[in-house]
């Protein structure tokens, strides 16, 4: 089986996705996006409100987020996306972009004929109270820590058929990046 072209740093705010995924395309030589630099103005000013985003301000932000990834792996860069990617459906919509918001699909989670990009989603999870603590030490981020609640009352944690690792985040950064370049078969 080929390596994926891209990668899905997905969990909830604090889990370490920005850090992992920069330092994991560094080591592959790929592209790295942190999908919290494409949030519109008005997702990051409701966040720092302290109003968590529902889906209908975020599938604007996840169709671009598609855009890009697919301009990137159709001109042969492969890469790397930090994105919270919470729920199946905004995955689905990073993989598939606008047609997976009206788009039925069948119990494996696939469309006939839908273009979809192959991403392997690599979900880092902890408890709420070792991220809490994270989200705590952390400065200048727009997010604020009492948003995380809202974070995991949403997730959807991947499930076969998606093609996914799970990794706990109580691991070291550097542990974490190479068990994922093992799995993908990257040396």
């Amino acid at each position: 089986m080929d390596p994926p072209r891209a990668v899905l740093m997905m969990g909830v705010s604090g889990s370490g996705k920005s850090t992992v995924g920069s330092l994991l395309a560094t080591e592959l030589g790929w592209k790295f996006y942190d999908a919290d630099d494409y949030h519109p103005e008005e997702n990051r000013k409701k966040m720092g409100k302290g109003i968590p985003l529902n889906d209908q301000d975020r599938l604007p932000w996840l169709c671009n987020l598609h855009d890009i990834l697919l301009r990137n792996v159709s001109s042969g860069q492969s890469v790397v996306l930090a994105c919270s990617a919470l729920k199946k459906m905004y995955r689905n919509i990073l993989m598939r972009g606008e047609s997976a918001t009206t788009q039925k699909y069948d119990e494996s989670g696939e469309k006939e004929g839908l273009p979809e990009l192959k991403i392997l989603v690599v979900y880092l999870n902890g408890s709420f109270e070792l991220i809490s603590e994270r989200l705590a030490k952390r400065k200048g981020h727009f997010m604020p820590p009492e948003l995380l609640q809202s974070q995991f009352d949403i997730l959807e944690p991947p499930l076969p058929p998606e093609n996914f690792l799970s990794l706990s985040v109580d691991r070291n950064v550097s542990e974490i990046i190479s068990f994922i370049m093992d799995k993908i078969k990257v040396k």
